[in-house]
């Protein structure tokens, strides 16, 4: 199926320290064999053509699944924001959609509804919401806002809501899908998740 969003990049955040998972990269803890981000990533291809990863170490791992690199500007590890900041200097869309590197349940209508509820909206940022609160780093944003963004950073800014607010940001339900939003930060974590997709 071809992709039905040529001015969406996908951007699949990959820059954290996983401080809860002993600082194991996410994004390459396997799941019944294989690693988190190739579920991420067989899930977006059908969905968009254009897919680049934002990571800060295990470059060469990441490097094998063919799409571009691009790490945080700066030091690194300086939460999600700065990983959308350096992506969206990157990229050449209209439009970026972000989405962890550990969610391998993620929907092949994710782009589809984020991007019709933004639209319909007529706003600058949408972001999923699991039927109980809002899933931050599952969002579509504009590219015009990236002076907003590294401006928010240079300030001392690092919360992800609290720079969404300053926009017109609305919500996207996925309260039917809450599977959607499963990631690991424990064993536990990997247990259930590896028994949803035997399920």
């Amino acid at each position: 199926m071809s992709a039905n969003f040529p001015d969406v990049t996908a951007v699949i955040l990959a820059g954290g320290q996983a401080r809860r998972m002993g600082g194991q990269d996410k994004g390459l803890i396997e799941v019944s064999g294989k690693a988190m981000i190739e579920y991420v990533i067989a899930a977006l291809q059908p969905q968009l053509d254009k897919i680049i990863i934002n990571a800060n170490r295990n470059l060469d791992s990441y490097s094998q699944y063919g799409k571009p690199l691009v790490a945080d500007d700066g030091d690194g590890f300086n939460g999600p924001l700065a990983g959308m900041a350096s992506c969206m200097k990157a990229i050449d869309t209209d439009y970026m959609i972000t989405v962890p590197c550990d969610a391998p349940r993620l929907p092949d209508d994710f782009v589809a509804r984020m991007f019709t509820v933004l639209q319909d909206e007529q706003a600058d940022i949408s972001v999923a919401d699991n039927g109980e609160r809002i899933q931050p780093v599952f969002a579509l944003l504009k590219c015009t806002l990236q002076d907003s963004l590294i401006a928010y950073l240079d300030s001392g800014g690092r919360k992800i809501d609290h720079w969404y607010r300053q926009h017109a940001m609305v919500t996207v339900d996925f309260s039917d899908k809450p599977d959607t939003f499963i990631n690991v930060n424990t064993l536990e974590d990997l247990r259930n998740i590896e028994a949803l997709q035997h399920s």
